[in-house]
């Protein structure tokens, strides 16, 4: 047998192998983010695409050693009008991009924020809010009925809002608070832990929300 002969064709099949299949990888491919949580009516005119860049959503907590408070910011959404009123819509907020005190996206609060004792973002990337009815108090002066998501738990919330439609635009400001225990958030909650004394944290946390929404 030649032996030579043997061992290159046992060369050119690995060759052949290897080429075929891409060769070793030279880098990994890097991940991509988390998939959104909601779709949107692109192309109806009844839905305002929400301008992500000029809405935000602040928020404070508090306990006894004092408050703190920071941003959230939608990565997108839509807001439904119906006889020139506001009447539904939907609101992404991306949990990973969270700021605390001084604007900072990476410090000890925020990233606790983040962690299984409160928001648990790797497993619950995004939250939302639905609207599903507006009632006019007086003017622009509306009361909103929807549904808030966190931490992939939903329930029904209530809040005063001031709603402003004019032609293309809409302009929204709405204040809601919620218990974060209803959202099964406990860490530090007074209603689920003894003996916290002055390390007790509030379970309400306040949100304001203002949202520019166009055409």
């Amino acid at each position: 047998m030649n032996y030579k002969l043997s061992f290159t064709y046992l060369y050119l099949i690995i060759s052949l192998f290897v080429f075929g299949c891409g060769g070793p990888a030279k880098e990994e491919k890097k991940k991509d983010g988390p998939a959104s949580s909601i779709s949107l009516h692109v192309g109806d005119e009844k839905h305002f695409t929400i301008d992500t860049k000029e809405s935000v959503i602040s928020w404070m907590g508090s306990s006894l050693e004092g408050k703190h408070d920071g941003y959230s910011y939608i990565s997108k959404g839509e807001l439904l009008v119906e006889n020139d009123q506001l009447a539904g819509g939907t609101v992404e907020i991306d949990m990973n991009k969270s700021e605390g005190p001084g604007h900072d996206k990476d410090n000890n609060l925020i990233n606790h924020l983040k962690s299984p004792d409160f928001f648990d973002v790797e497993k619950f990337p995004f939250s939302t809010i639905v609207i599903t009815r507006v009632a006019t108090i007086n003017g622009e002066h509306k009361t909103v009925t929807g549904n808030l998501t966190i931490k992939g738990i939903k329930r029904p919330v209530i809040f005063p809002a001031r709603i402003q439609v004019e032609g293309g635009t809409i302009k929204a400001e709405a204040n809601l608070t919620i218990d974060r225990t209803d959202w099964g958030i406990r860490y530090k909650s007074g209603k689920f832990y003894d003996n916290l004394a002055d390390k007790a944290i509030s379970d309400s946390i306040e949100f304001n929300i203002k949202i520019l929404a166009k055409k």
